[in-house]
């Protein structure tokens, strides 16, 4: 009997459930690729939670076979979770990424005192060799410079992994996406496509970066004082053409927020943001010069309240307090979850009186995804085999799937797949695979957590609901309740003093029945304490806030 190929698994542990925590795993025997390391943030229904990270337990498992990580660019739902990651390895693996995306992970290492970390530069026609993996790399076209997509050979069969993308013919750096190779690869033969879906459900052409710019500089020349510009600090190509624009009608840049000033300086020194340094100048030197002589560039687009365009919207920043005379410019769109958050940090804005610009009234922001016409494109070009869109929620994974139909591809060989799920490839052809663990981890202060639901449910009572302690004092020899203490915090009634006082007899009354009894354990004596006081609660304010009874023996 024959003996059975070994597969080439494919293995997406992130990215599927939503924009963002983009993490694939893709192991063939004893080797092992890993494609990005991303995060995501936490929505409404994670309260307290700071950051949320991809399952990778099955990578830690299987460390010994991992021969690399790949990078495809810098934004942090691919990179965000490469710390955490590299502190639980226990060996060092090298990170093969572009110049500009090595230098935003080395800063954020540091951050997190991981020194001296195994890095691998690469670029467009890189080719490298990790175990059985032959890869090559591609530039492609996203909102941050040094973008790559990744072609894969292995003895079972081919992949090509688009990245982010979009098809930018007016790149404002002049890199185009590498249409050769990706043609080229095609024609060599691609088993399987995992394209970038998360503007799938839009129409057309997403427009360049280039049409960004002159709408920029009419508002940046038309302002008559400060103008203050609110993007992503890693959308390098949209802080050029701010840069571009201040400094043709006579501006200088100023830069305020921390990862701003990070990724500004280190883009800088790698040569991807060109402004020369009489241009741009410290925030602290800004009151030398005129108001009508002054861009910010700064942090907030997604209505932080805590960055540096939050804090000047509340008048809570040290070098800027923003007034009626100067105009804010909202460069970006709100990811999924921040629209609230974006449209208080408008509305304080308008409050001063400044004048603000964003996606809703003009021309400041076009996206770094690929439309319905490109994504198509990338599927003419490629001509693959079995496709697979990534990076999405189900809505965008399922109209991608929809653009492969349309361009002729067999509808048992399009997968749309959840974190977790996986794939096989055996000589080219693909299957279902076992799945494995997976899921999320939370990064909650200096603790790393598993999704633990009753912890996010007390939390969310204690937000809706308030907290009520209640001590009781008890005296074991002679079974007699003693004082009944109660205290409130986050309830209308707190101030009730009737109330309270109600309150403090019905638990003292309720405990005592069972203090009187024999064999009342203390444990007995704080469950009668937190539902007596409950129910009466429940029966005067039709609110259950969350009780927690304490006995005290004396």
């Amino acid at each position: 009997m024959a003996k059975r190929q070994t597969p080439l698994r494919i293995i997406p542990l992130g990215g599927l459930d939503g924009i963002g925590k983009n993490m694939t795993a893709f192991e063939y025997g004893n080797d092992m690729v890993l494609v990005d390391a991303g995060l995501m943030f936490p929505d409404d229904e994670q309260p307290g939670i700071d950051l949320v990270l991809p399952d990778y337990s099955y990578v830690l498992e299987n460390e010994e076979k991992l021969r690399g990580i790949i990078i495809t660019h810098g934004h942090e739902d691919h990179t965000g979770a490469l710390p955490y990651l590299l502190m639980d390895l226990g060996r060092k693996v090298p990170i093969y990424s572009s110049k500009l995306t090595l230098g935003m992970i080395e800063a954020k290492l540091q951050e997190f005192k991981l020194n001296s970390p195994k890095f691998r530069e690469v670029k467009n026609g890189t080719h490298i060799n990790l175990g059985v993996f032959s890869i090559d790399f591609f530039s492609m076209t996203h909102s941050i410079p040094a973008a790559l997509g990744v072609y894969m050979r292995t003895p079972a069969g081919s992949v090509l992994h688009t990245g982010d993308f979009k098809l930018d013919q007016t790149p404002i750096d002049g890199v185009t996406p590498n249409y050769q190779a990706i043609c080229r690869y095609g024609t060599l033969g691609i088993d399987l496509l995992m394209s970038d879906s998360t503007n799938a459900t839009r129409p057309g052409f997403t427009q360049s970066e280039a049409a960004v710019g002159p709408q920029l500089r009419h508002i940046i020349k038309n302002a008559t004082g400060r103008v203050f510009v609110a993007s992503f600090s890693s959308h390098i190509h949209r802080l050029q053409q701010v840069c571009d624009a201040a400094t043709a009608v006579g501006r200088k840049v100023v830069v305020t927020g921390r990862s701003m000033v990070n990724n500004t300086k280190i883009a800088r020194e790698l040569g991807y943001l060109k402004i020369s340094q009489e241009d741009i100048i410290d925030a602290y030197d800004v009151k030398d010069i005129p108001d009508d002589k002054i861009v910010v560039l700064c942090t907030g687009s997604q209505g932080e309240p805590l960055s540096a365009l939050g804090r000047m919207a509340a008048g809570e920043h040290k070098s800027f307090t923003i007034t009626s005379d100067d105009t804010v410019i909202i460069s970006a769109t709100p990811v999924p979850g921040n629209e609230k958050s974006v449209q208080s940090i408008i509305n304080s804005l308008s409050k001063i009186g400044c004048t603000v610009y964003d996606r809703s009234n003009t021309l400041v922001h076009v996206s770094g995804h690929a439309s319905q016409e490109e994504l198509k494109l990338m599927l003419a070009m490629t001509k693959p085999h079995n496709f697979m869109p990534v990076h999405g929620e189900a809505v965008h994974l399922r109209a991608h799937a929809k653009l492969g139909l349309k361009m002729g591809i067999k509808p048992d060989h399009i997968f749309i797949a959840d974190n977790g799920d996986t794939l096989e490839m055996r000589n080219g052809k693909v299957t279902w695979g076992d799945p494995v663990e997976s899921g999320v981890v939370y990064v909650d202060g200096l603790s790393i957590t598993d999704a633990d639901p009753i912890v996010f449910r007390d939390r969310q009572k204690l937000a809706s609901d308030g907290i009520v302690t209640c001590v009781v004092t008890f005296a074991p020899r002679s079974k007699k309740v003693g004082d009944v203490e109660i205290a409130c915090r986050g309830v209308s009634f707190s101030s009730d003093e009737q109330l309270i006082s109600e309150a403090q007899d019905v638990v003292r009354e309720h405990v005592s029945v069972t203090a009187g009894k024999d064999g009342t354990s203390v444990d007995m004596l704080r469950k009668n304490a937190r539902n007596s006081l409950s129910n009466f609660l429940w029966s005067k304010t039709h609110t259950r806030p969350m009780v927690i009874p304490v006995v005290m023996e004396v």
